[in-house]
């Protein structure tokens, strides 16, 4: 077998594998707010900026429409958020956060902070991660 090819050195794989591993890391945080690492992507989102339609909150965390309808479902469902309408155009639906998801949101926004501590890397190395990881996605 080629080593190019070896499961070890393809990006995508040790991306992956970073990803799932951060997931799990996340779980036990996220577990005390019935929340999914999704679910939390989306709240932080609207944490930033409330009050905006469906369409920006999916640009905003890069989920399309049949992946963030069930998501902003569920957390309706589990009264962190409402869904609008916007008086203009009925069609149209904005994410509301509920007085629940205000009232937690200093505890679920410092969740990142909580994990951090469990990375070895230094703020740094962290950032330079962060900047390649977004030069990346713009090239894709």
């Amino acid at each position: 077998m080629n080593e190019i090819n070896r499961l070890d050195n393809i990006l995508c794989f040790s991306l992956y594998s970073v990803t799932n591993a951060l997931m799990r890391q996340y779980r036990p945080y996220l577990k005390e707010f019935d929340l999914t690492y999704p679910q939390f992507v989306v709240l932080l989102a609207l944490y930033e900026q409330d009050n905006i339609s469906l369409k920006e909150l999916g640009e905003k965390t890069l989920f399309d429409s049949g992946t963030l309808t069930p998501l902003v479902q569920k957390l309706e469902a589990k009264g962190y958020l409402n869904r609008v309408p916007v008086p203009e155009d009925e069609r149209v639906k904005k994410a509301l956060l509920t007085e629940k998801a205000r009232d937690l949101q200093t505890r679920i926004s410092d969740i990142p902070n909580q994990l951090r501590c469990s990375i070895s890397m230094n703020d740094q190395q962290l950032t330079t991660l962060r900047q390649l990881s977004h030069q990346l996605l713009e090239d894709l």
